[in-house]
């Protein structure tokens, strides 16, 4: 049963004013069947990496003139040759709704679309599923987006928590990609195993010469064990026995192919000493599990990296939000060299939203130290009540300033 998407409304109304939509995202996210749900009368040609589907690379311009617009192109990274085609038929007879592209890439063809189309593309990026899409509860503001608009609003109408019928730890485990929603626990496994193979052999192949497929590997479970941490490349290459040059390089193929996502630090104008170290993030915590040989649900207890899956899960909780909105903040950490720290801020209207993420069932006043060494920080900026995101029972202030909110919340 098709699940609908937190950005299918913006989608329309892109596509409604822009003659060409670029739907960006890792794979096996629901980039095609978002647009084929979407527009079920527009036709959607899929390219593929060993075939030329119907000589588009070839022919590019013949190509179009036998899928006249509006067209779907789904993976236009194996057929990058029609980026200048479609251009010279955007600025002939410019007008809304041409052409619908879908990439998993963001180098090379997605790159190029971006440069040649520049002024007549908009760019969306989907991710996995959010929990209100599991639940199917998008026919109302997120409670992010109520309190970004004002935290007044949230704590005068506390937010509902979805109920999802199974355990957080399940959810973690689980993963995000809309295919592992229904697939019954004891195939997930082989489901991810798939996964990383097709990964490494269409995606990763394709943008990027490795010569040690095996170290590679060992890069990426690497890797996802230090999602939700600070990224040191000389360790991060030491540990494998790589250059520090290389650890960029492989780590900016998971970037570009979808998989890993940066937070940068937050400075402002203090002169104190603030670490300017990106956190990184691995998109999805099923990923994460399967890369960690983490063999089911049950052994999240306890396990030294549930701490960490739980904050990269809320994270890009946070991020999918944020793409459905007409302006996304701004997303930052922040952390003192002398300790203490805040997991995500977020800036819009000038104003400074301080979250962290507890694993947690009872988040307190300790909990929002963080929070207080930001503000003294910051004396002259403006900074909105603190939050503290934990698998907690109801949304209520733990602080003078701060409140403490499930992570449920819809």
């Amino acid at each position: 049963m098709y699940k609908e998407r937190i950005i299918t409304e913006k989608l329309r109304s892109l596509f409604s004013t822009f003659p060409v939509v670029v739907v960006s995202g890792a794979r096996q996210v629901g980039k095609s069947t978002l647009l084929k749900h979407t527009f079920p009368d527009v036709p959607s040609i899929l390219f593929d990496a060993a075939l030329d589907v119907g000589a588009a690379r070839r022919e590019p311009d013949v190509f179009l003139d036998n899928h006249p617009a509006p067209v779907i192109l789904d993976e236009i990274q194996y057929a990058g040759e029609l980026v200048s085609a479609i251009k010279r038929r955007v600025d002939k007879n410019k007008r809304p709704g041409m052409y619908l592209l879908t990439g998993s890439q963001q180098w090379s063809v997605l790159k190029g679309i971006s440069e040649s189309l520049a002024g007549r593309a908009v760019f969306l990026t989907l991710e996995g599923f959010a929990l209100t899409e599991i639940g199917q509860c998008i026919d109302h503001p997120s409670w992010l987006q109520r309190w970004l608009d004002g935290p007044d609003a949230v704590i005068n109408d506390r937010p509902k928590r979805f109920e999802p019928g199974r355990t957080l730890y399940e959810q973690l485990w689980r993963g995000w990609l809309p295919e592992t929603d229904t697939l019954p626990l004891e195939m997930i496994p082989a489901f991810y195993q798939g996964y990383l193979q097709t990964y490494i052999e269409r995606d990763v192949r394709l943008i990027q010469d490795v010569l040690d497929w095996q170290q590679f590997d060992k890069f990426v479970q690497l890797t996802a064990a230090l999602t939700a941490q600070e990224i040191n490349f000389s360790q991060l290459g030491r540990d494998i026995g790589i250059t520090t040059q290389t650890a960029k390089r492989w780590l900016s193929v998971l970037s570009a192919t979808f998989q890993w996502q940066d937070v940068y630090a937050y400075s402002g104008n203090t002169i104190k000493r603030i670490s300017g170290k990106p956190k990184g993030y691995m998109a999805d915590t099923g990923l994460v599990c399967a890369l960690q040989m983490i063999s089911s649900p049950r052994t999240l207890a306890g396990h030294p990296m549930t701490g960490a899956l739980f904050e990269t899960a809320v994270v890009g909780e946070m991020r999918k939000h944020c793409r459905q909105l007409s302006v996304p903040p701004a997303m930052y950490h922040w952390r003192s060299h002398s300790g203490p720290e805040v997991d995500l801020i977020l800036e819009r209207d000038g104003i400074l939203f301080p979250i962290e993420i507890k694993l947690t069932a009872h988040p307190c006043r300790k909990d929002t130290s963080g929070i207080t060494a930001f503000r003294k920080t910051y004396p002259q900026q403006r900074v909105a009540p603190g939050l503290v995101i934990a698998p907690c029972e109801r949304f209520e202030r733990i602080s003078d300033h701060d409140y403490s909110l499930p992570w449920d919340s819809i």
